[in-house]
This record gives C-alpha cells, sequence and structure tokens, in this order.
C-alpha cells in the first residue's frame, strides 16, 4: 500500500516541480545583483521564529537546514511538507514610494525512515530568486558645437527573471543515544536573466539631436548547474527529564559552478556577444542551540557564515562580500498531550539580523533586519492516530537605507506537514 502511495507522491513532486521553477518569488531590485536574493531554505516553522534551525530537532517538521535532524523521524512516520508564501514589497526612493506583490508555491519536501537509526529526506528547494521591473526617465547633458552644450530625454529600463532551484536527498544516521550525523546532496539548475535598455527621447531642447543618439540594449544572462554537498551534525541530550538541549552545526565546501555569463549587447543592428566563465558558490558553516523545557518551551539561536568574498564572480574573487546571519527565536506550547485543541496550538516568535552579500557601486550595503511570528495547528486523524501541522507565519523586514533604495517587505508564508503512519503492518 505504502509503495502505491510513495509512486504517486514521486510523480506529484515531479509535476509541482515543473511548475514551481517557472514562478516568480520576488520583486526586489536589489535581485539585480549577484545570483538574486539567496534563499536560506527555512520551512514555515522556522520562519515563524526568525529562522531558527541549525539546532532544531523536531519529529513534527522536517528540517532541510542542518540534515543531520533527519534521524528524528518516526519509524513508522511519513511526512510531506508544501509551503506557499505571499510577500508584499514596499520601495521608498527620494520621495517616491511604491509596492509590489507576488504569491506561489515555494517548497516541497519529504521525510522518512530507512530504519530505526536512519532517515532519509527529499524535495525540491529555491536557491536564488531573481524578479524586478523598473524604468527612470532622465535628461543628459551633451556637448554640441552649436551651443557648448545641450540637452537629450533618454529613458533606462531594467528588467530581471529567473532564479536557480535545487533538488536535493539527504541522508541522517544516529550514531548512538546522542550523535547523529547527515549529509544533503544537492543538484542545483537554472539562470538568472537581466535586461537592459538604453533609449533616446524625440522631445528634447534639440529634436535633431536623438536621432544622432542610438538605442542600446543589453542582455545578461548566467546559467549554472552543479553538485555539492552539505554536512550536518547534531548532539543532544536530555538533563533531568525536564531540559533538553541540541547543538547542532553545519558545513559546506565551496563548489565551482559549471555554467558561464553571456552578455548580449544591440545596438545600431550590431549583436556583441561576451561570454565568461569563473563561478563559484562560497563555503557555508553554522552552528545552533537549541533548549526545549518539558517539551513546551522551546528557545533557539543560530549562527551562519557565508564566504562570498572568497568565491569567484565573473572569474575573480573579492566582488561580492561575506554573508553572516544571527538568528533568534521561541516557540511556547501549552500542553503538547493536553485534551483541548487550544493545549497543543504552538505559538512562535524571533528575528534576526543579517548581511548582503553584493556590493552596489563597490560599497557594502547595511545590515538587513527582520522580525517574524507564527503559528501552528495540529490537525489530528482519528483513523489512523496521527498529528499533521497547519503553520502560518507572518515576517516583517527591511533592506537597504533612505540614501538609496530602502525596501520594507511583508512575507506571509503558509505550510502543510502531512504525517502518516505508511509503515505499520496491518493485523486482520
Amino acid at each position: 500500500m505504502y509503495k502505491n502511495k510513495l509512486f504517486l507522491l514521486v510523480f506529484s513532486l515531479l509535476v509541482l516541480t515543473q511548475f514551481s521553477v517557472a514562478q516568480n518569488n520576488t520583486n526586489s531590485p536589489y535581485t539585480r545583483f549577484g545570483y538574486g536574493n539567496i534563499s536560506d531554505t527555512n520551512n514555515g516553522e522556522q520562519r515563524g521564529m526568525g529562522g531558527v534551525s541549525i539546532g532544531s530537532r523536531s519529529s513534527s517538521s522536517i528540517n532541510v537546514v542542518n540534515p543531520a535532524s533527519y534521524s528524528v523521524v518516526d519509524s513508522m512516520t511519513f511526512m510531506f511538507d508544501v509551503g506557499t508564501s505571499a510577500l508584499v514589497s514596499k520601495f521608498s526612493e527620494a520621495g517616491k514610494k511604491v509596492s509590489k506583490m507576488n504569491a506561489n508555491i515555494e517548497y516541497i519536501t519529504m521525510q522518512f525512515p530507512l530504519a530505526k537509526w536512519l532517515g532519509f529526506s527529499g524535495g525540491l528547494l529555491p536557491y536564488s530568486f531573481s524578479g524586478y521591473d523598473m524604468s527612470n526617465k532622465d535628461t543628459l547633458l551633451i556637448n554640441s558645437q552649436v551651443n557648448g552644450h545641450d540637452s537629450i530625454g533618454a529613458t533606462r529600463t531594467f528588467i530581471g527573471n529567473g532564479g536557480f532551484s535545487q533538488v536535493y536527498m539527504g541522508l541522517s544516521a544516529k550514531i548512538n543515544k546522542h550523535l547523529s550525523l547527515g549529509v544533503n546532496a544537492y543538484y542545483m539548475f537554472g539562470k538568472v536573466n537581466n535586461f537592459r535598455d538604453l533609449s533616446f527621447n524625440s522631445t528634447t531642447t534639440n529634436t535633431l539631436l536623438s536621432g544622432d543618439y542610438i538605442s542600446t540594449t543589453q542582455t545578461n544572462v548566467i546559467r549554472a548547474n552543479n553538485f555539492r554537498f552539505r554536512f550536518g551534525a547534531q548532539y543532544n541530550t536530555t538533563v533531568n527529564k525536564n531540559h533538553d538541549f541540541t547543538l547542532g552545526v553545519i558545513f559546506e565546501p565551496k563548489k565551482a559552478m559549471n555554467g558561464d555569463f553571456i552578455q548580449t549587447t544591440y545596438s545600431a543592428g550590431d549583436t556583441t556577444i561576451t561570454n565568461v566563465s569563473g563561478f563559484e558558490l562560497p563555503t557555508v558553516f553554522g552552528v545552533g542551540l537549541s533548549y526545549t523545557f518539558k517539551q513546551r518551551l522551546t528557545i533557539g539561536v543560530d549562527y551562519s557564515m557565508q564566504e562570498w568574498k572568497k568565491s569567484k564572480f565573473f572569474g575573480k574573487t573579492d566582488s561580492l562580500v561575506n554573508r553572516s546571519k544571527l538568528a533568534v527565536g521561541i516557540e511556547y506550547q501549552k500542553n503538547p498531550i493536553g485534551r483541548y485543541f487550544s493545549d497543543r496550538i504552538r505559538y512562535r516568535a524571533g528575528f534576526n539580523v543579517s548581511d548582503s552579500y553584493y556590493k552596489i557601486q563597490g560599497v557594502s550595503q547595511p545590515k538587513n533586519y527582520g522580525v517574524s511570528c507564527g503559528i501552528g495547528l495540529p490537525v489530528i486523524n482519528v483513523f489512523n492516530n496521527t498529528i499533521s501541522m497547519l503553520n502560518a507565519s507572518f515576517e516583517y523586514g527591511k533592506i537597504g537605507s533612505t540614501s538609496t533604495l530602502k525596501e520594507n517587505y511583508y512575507k506571509f508564508t503558509f505550510n502543510v506537514v502531512f504525517n502518516e503512519h505508511w509503515f505499520m503492518k496491518r493485523k486482520l
């Protein structure tokens, strides 16, 4: 029976993969830089806690950030998690304000045991998103043999889309009562398209000037695919039966990307094509600590670092900057085995602070901030005595500064973790 369910699940996963790859998950002009907006691959539950994940070890959710967590899965449990999000972004610059909104499926993951001591997870995750559409009009001063100088109206247009997705499979083994080790293998694929256009207006102080200047269109495409690995470990212990501690670490080595950058410039009927290689993903390491009191109150803290400064971008290092992230979160549940529905509701809150990994005109950007809250609602299946979870979270964050372009975003994430007993032997 469960083999048939697994086949249908994998088939659905492949269909949803094709759908989700075509989606765009952002409207931010900041995704013009680097590979776009890098995803932290947190699930809906973790987002409600500010992104705390490295030390998280929960039997009711799938933690893809630290692959060592998969071994916590119950020997009879199959879990399937689908996450969707809606993003509202508000931009302000020089007194001008604009709002953008979009929504789509974000991730699809599953997890089940291969043995009592061995857990497996797989699915589709985002790596980065790129999406923006903006233009501005300007007046350019030019030299003129008649007047000494003149002006001409010009319109600059910037359009971007695409991103990178990753299919992953991971294993986690319990080495002993306290220690678990895990590894994720990713296949990353996709491309980022950046389009720029400079056109001149006919309405100028000298209408003949517009015919003397040629509009230029430039298309930049970064294409890449590669395999890479992430390693994780978690050490958990219980003190006086009421205090649970989990220490987690992750490490991901630097990896060269199999891809290239193609720049195509169109001007006056001429086409120029430039091909550049030399792109790498950074070394990643992180550490997290989680504390739980009587399975009711959980507090977690994470710190992670992505060494973009040492990674090649357009064939050279030091064009990007290191990205660090600090996250703190809390979850409260009144009584996990309570008789009433309200006893089992989970309440979450958290915050995080992180760096942008790109420079703008050679200048590093100010830190980004985010605060979040969330709720988890249990759904009990009385026929097989399993509990699925409906999670909802809300995030508010800030990117950039008022001196350049400030982005305030509001992100709503909704995910469902289906939990079923697929590996039970039925009794007649």
